[in-house]
């Protein structure tokens, strides 16, 4: 949606808007002003409003299915409706009417609902025939989907981008499979144009079904499958596009795909990437890999130093003793290491994710005590101050009594929220007393985390069924 909509909207397109926006929580109540202003739009009698209406409401596919379910269900929505039906025998019906009719109790309404649609209508209509293709009279569903198979063959350019997202959300229903493949089989047909459209735009199972159509017929070349794996926002999709862009890569031998997916910018595609060149053999290629800042490419990488017959554990403890190591190597000594003397040095490192894995590694190795950690509850880095918090809270009760409470008003919301989570291990009482300071905080995360932890606690104790005994701890 671009900048300045809304002074391009008229008042009508805004009421809508905001009654679309206000459905998810806003309950029956907002589902009857939907519907109310909707109808106000239809008696307007203006077609360009009726359909600009109407590309907001299809706009958002779960608004649309939650209106069709609450129109048969309200009372307050029978009236709306009944003043739609009888606009159906007029040349005067608009788009809204006949949309707004089609998701009328009585099947017959909706079946007239369907017929009042011209052979070919707008885009904004679409999406009912969709909904009325997995309608439960047989009548209406017979006459929705014989429209849906005939403009998906006659436009799907222009019919699939509008009906595929209803579709999806309404794919589960027992009559919804006649439509969904109506739509795969318009997919599978379609022009690439077409289908990179619905993968770059849309929800994530549109682009995720688009993608394992366009794999499934070969259409994604090694090449294509590379710039998914490398770019996708969305992991399903890109871990599949890594796994099929490395089987044909070992499977064809070409190394340079594997050691480019390698080191990309990803650890789950860089993990697939390596998992390649193990099954190749490429076993000190994979090793030198150790320093990797996941966890996941760094068991490979150990794997692979085994392998190769490299001491993963030397290599670990090499690093960390040289003085600026980087951080995956402070994460692999961790995870290799039986004692966290190396790493006492690198709790005062000046590269803060040295210092934060640092903390993380004395504690994994049980060596944390308050006079190591405690201090870095101030560290100017809240990475830092958050680690040294969960290092501590199992040793909470021995630090000095005032240190949680003088965390909890500091003026840095990093050391508030460190300072409430040493305290919200203490007996009842303290954290009560720890979340009601919280719930008060200016940072609205806390403040959430307080009120919703105070509020836990007091119903707890206030329990008719017995409630939380350990107040008596307290």
């Amino acid at each position: 949606m671009g900048r300045g909509w809304w002074r391009r909207s008229s008042p009508a397109e805004l009421a809508v808007r905001r009654a679309v926006a206000d459905l998810p929580r806003g309950g029956v109540a907002a589902a009857d002003r939907l519907l109310t202003v909707l109808a106000g739009v239809a008696a307007g009698r203006d077609r360009g409003r009726d359909l600009a209406a109407l590309r907001i409401l299809t706009a958002d596919p779960a608004a649309l299915v939650t209106l069709d379910a609450h129109a048969r269900r309200s009372v307050a929505a029978a009236a709306v409706l009944w003043a739609m039906a009888a606009d159906l025998d007029t040349a005067a019906a608009g788009p809204v009417a006949v949309a707004l009719a089609s998701m009328h109790r009585d099947g017959r309404v909706r079946e007239r609902a369907l017929r009042a649609m011209p052979e070919r209508p707008d885009p904004e209509l679409a999406p009912l025939l969709v909904l009325r293709a997995a309608d439960w009279v047989r009548p209406v569903r017979d006459q929705a989907g014989l429209a849906v198979a005939v403009l998906l063959g006659h436009d799907a350019a222009t019919y699939l981008p509008v009906m595929l997202p209803v579709a999806l959300r309404t794919q589960d229903r027992r009559r919804a499979g006649f439509v969904m493949h109506q739509l795969v089989a318009a997919i599978l047909a379609a022009p690439p144009a077409t289908r990179d459209a619905l993968a770059a735009d849309g929800s994530t199972a549109q682009r995720r079904l688009v993608f394992d159509l366009s794999r499934a017929q070969g259409r994604l070349g090694p090449a294509e499958l590379v710039a998914v794996a490398e770019a996708d926002p969305d992991p399903w999709i890109r871990i599949r596009a890594a796994e099929a862009a490395c089987r044909d890569a070992v499977w064809s031998g070409r190394t340079a795909v594997l050691r480019r997916l390698a080191g990309g910018a990803r650890a789950d595609v860089r993990g697939t990437a390596l998992a390649g060149l193990l099954r190749l053999g490429l076993a000190r290629d994979v090793a030198a890999h150790l320093d990797d800042p996941a966890a996941l490419v760094r068991a490979a990488a150990r794997e692979g130093a085994r392998r190769a017959g490299v001491d993963a554990a030397a290599h670990y403890r090499a690093a960390v003793s040289g003085g600026t190591p980087a951080p995956g190597a402070v994460a692999g000594f961790a995870e290799t290491a039986q004692d966290a003397v190396p790493l006492l040095p690198l709790l005062e490192h000046p590269d803060r994710a040295v210092r934060a894995l640092a903390v993380r590694g004395v504690a994994r190795l049980g060596a944390v005590t308050p006079d190591r950690i405690a201090p870095l509850l101030r560290d100017p880095a809240p990475a830092v101050v958050r680690e040294a918090s969960t290092a501590l809270r199992p040793i909470a009760d021995r630090l000095p009594a005032d240190l949680p409470w003088q965390l909890l008003a500091d003026r840095r919301p990093a050391l508030r929220r460190a300072g409430y989570r040493l305290l919200n291990g203490g007996p009842p009482l303290v954290r009560l007393r720890a979340a009601l300071i919280l719930a008060a905080d200016v940072v609205p995360d806390l403040a959430r985390r307080g009120r919703a932890d105070a509020t836990h606690l007091t119903r707890a104790a206030t329990d008719p069924r017995g409630g939380d005994r350990r107040w008596l701890e307290g």
